[in-house]
């Protein structure tokens, strides 16, 4: 299982700035791709209670079972690779699949046979990766319960880092920049909440 700290600044664009940033980046060297995020936690929202975001993600035929939680300074993220099979069977609430973040879920007390699969993430992202300053550019249109939103992503050593770096993405192209601090999964399992109440 790997262990990594995901420090990034994002902010939520328009769809218009989105075009303009992909325009923006047309001659970059850059991977394109879908993936859909399966976020978890119980009825009751246990996990997020916590601070503690849960999801399996699909990239082609892959799924990787994802725990981040928080830190002082980004996100403390553990990753677990996992079957179809396994995605299967908890997606119709039989197992949580077994292994490390199985156990670390039952050490902060949570019954791991309560947690289910609440809401669902698709996103289409185009990847910019500069191997000289090591920092990568995410630009995504995501699509959650019947929404769809724009974000910009970007990684760097430091949360400060971060945002000066896209901050000044932003002014160079003449977009408003406006740091976003919901993650995907939070606006996809609010969008969840919005709609039963």
């Amino acid at each position: 299982m790997a262990a990594n700290i995901e420090i990034e600044a994002k902010a939520l664009i328009t769809e218009k700035e989105y075009l303009k940033i992909i325009k923006h980046f047309e001659d970059e060297t850059s991977k394109e791709f879908d993936q859909t995020n399966h976020y978890i936690d119980t009825k009751d929202f246990a996990l997020k209670q916590l601070g503690i975001g849960l999801r399996i993600r699909n990239v082609a035929s892959n799924y990787t079972l994802t725990l981040k939680a928080p830190m002082a300074e980004g996100l403390l993220e553990k990753d677990q690779n996992i079957s179809r099979e396994s995605f299967q069977k908890l997606r119709k609430g039989i197992a949580f699949p077994d292994g490390i973040i199985k156990e670390f879920v039952k050490m902060i007390g949570i019954d791991s046979s309560k947690l289910q699969i609440l809401a669902k993430l698709t996103t289409h992202r185009i990847e910019i990766e500069d191997e000289d300053s090591m920092k990568k550019l995410a630009i995504d249109k995501n699509v959650y319960n019947e929404i769809t939103d724009y974000e910009v992503e970007l990684e760097a050593n430091t949360l400060d880092q971060a945002k000066i770096q896209l901050q000044k993405l932003f002014n160079d192209l003449g977009i408003s920049y406006k740091d976003n601090p919901k993650s995907k999964q939070s606006r996809a399992m609010e969008s969840i909440q919005n709609s039963i109440n």
